[in-house]
């Protein structure tokens, strides 16, 4: 991973750090996508997001004194669990995954978060250290925003404010879908839902889901076995196709309609 401040040398850690230190499920970026944009100014990659696209020109080039470019390759942490947090990111380009770790060392998909995406509010704003651990799942370009920075611009610039809340309330309401579906659905039932959001109306058309299956299992609160298990018994009713990483929807409304 690499700043635009500090970048990695060729024997750097895949564990190492920002060095000034939440999509759709498939949020990988075309080839050369991400060396694309990390030449574009800070400036305009700001303005190209959807939180602080209504800034004006000053106001934009003062954020962007404040703000950084962090480039993360697959497999990268940008922060760890225990580390301080002085600010919160934005994705340009790519996914991140938020992820717990027991301490038996079993992994929890806590959030996946593609581009446009924000993820970090939180703890900025309450001024803790984060809780989760952040990990890149492909060539990301991210900007990470000074938390005094972005404080002194909500202070007077309401309109700001008013889409930050509205950001932290979607993501509210959609956890609260989460531990509905955890604790109402079966295994089934986030699995076919799931790839239903990621067929994107596809129905009948291979697509592919770039994550791992361990990934996707983790995110739906499934074991990699069950994952597997009912994979292999859509697949075996002529409901879905699986080769590899590509799925396709053979029966919509036989999928639908499947229960355990």
């Amino acid at each position: 991973m690499e700043s635009e401040a500090n970048k990695m040398g060729p024997g750097a850690g895949r564990d190492t750090k920002a060095a000034a230190l939440e999509g759709s499920p498939d949020q990988h970026p075309k080839a050369g996508q991400v060396d694309r944009l990390s030449r574009r100014s800070i400036r305009d990659l700001l303005a190209k997001t959807p939180l602080f696209g209504e800034l004006g020109a000053d106001e934009l080039d003062l954020l962007a004194q404040s703000t950084r470019k962090v480039r993360a390759g697959h497999g990268d942490v940008i922060f760890r669990r225990g580390d301080p947090c002085a600010g919160f990111h934005i994705i340009v380009c790519g996914q991140i995954k938020l992820v717990h770790a027991s301490a038996a060392g079993i992994e929890r998909v806590m959030r996946l978060i593609g581009t446009g995406d924000s993820f970090g509010e939180a703890f900025m704003f309450l001024e803790r250290d984060y809780v989760v651990t952040a990990e890149a799942l492909c060539d990301t370009l991210l900007l990470h925003v000074q938390r005094e920075a972005f404080f002194k611009k909500l202070d007077c610039n309401p309109q700001l404010g008013r889409r930050m809340l509205v950001s932290l309330s979607h993501r509210l309401y959609m956890l609260m879908g989460d531990v509905g579906a955890y604790t109402t659905r079966s295994g089934s039932q986030r699995l076919i839902g799931y790839l239903f959001r990621a067929a994107q109306g596809r129905e009948g058309i291979p697509f592919r889901i770039e994550m791992t299956k361990g990934v996707i299992a983790s995110r739906l609160n499934l074991t990699p076995e069950h994952f597997s298990r009912i994979l292999r018994e859509l697949s075996e009713r002529k409901l879905i196709r699986v080769k590899g990483r590509e799925f396709t929807i053979l029966d919509p409304e036989g999928l639908r309609a499947f229960s355990d």
